[in-house]
């Protein structure tokens, strides 16, 4: 059997989430990172999207959970990583990254992050 990993990178959303109301108005860019562990022999062997976690799949979870609005990232990532789980219960394991863009932290900062690994 044969570790693999499926991993999206940069996924970029406008979103309305944040603990502040100004936050929840008027949006801010978010971006996303995914990573599955699954096994990839059959698909290696056979060239079937079914045999594999289907990408385009996971960045349709993303943008889903994306568009319902969160306060915590915490809450957004943890929202992620269920829909990937419901899609494809048969992974091993699942990392998802969500960062906010110039997060209001009364400074400069690039992005704030949240990874959870489950």
């Amino acid at each position: 059997m044969s570790a693999g990993i499926i991993t999206l990178e940069g996924l970029e959303f406008f979103a309305y989430h944040g603990f502040y109301t100004e936050e929840q108005t008027m949006g801010n860019r978010y971006g996303a990172d995914l990573s599955v562990g699954c096994n990839l022999d059959n698909a290696a062997n056979d060239d079937n999207l079914g045999s594999t976690v289907n990408y385009e799949r996971l960045y349709r979870i993303a943008e889903r959970e994306m568009k319902i609005p969160s306060k915590l990232l915490e809450h957004l990532a943890g929202r992620i990583i269920d829909g990937i789980y419901a899609q494809y219960p048969h992974i091993e394991w699942c990392e998802v990254t969500v960062y906010k863009y110039n997060p209001p932290v009364g400074g400069v900062c690039r992005a704030a992050k949240v990874v959870i690994r489950k």
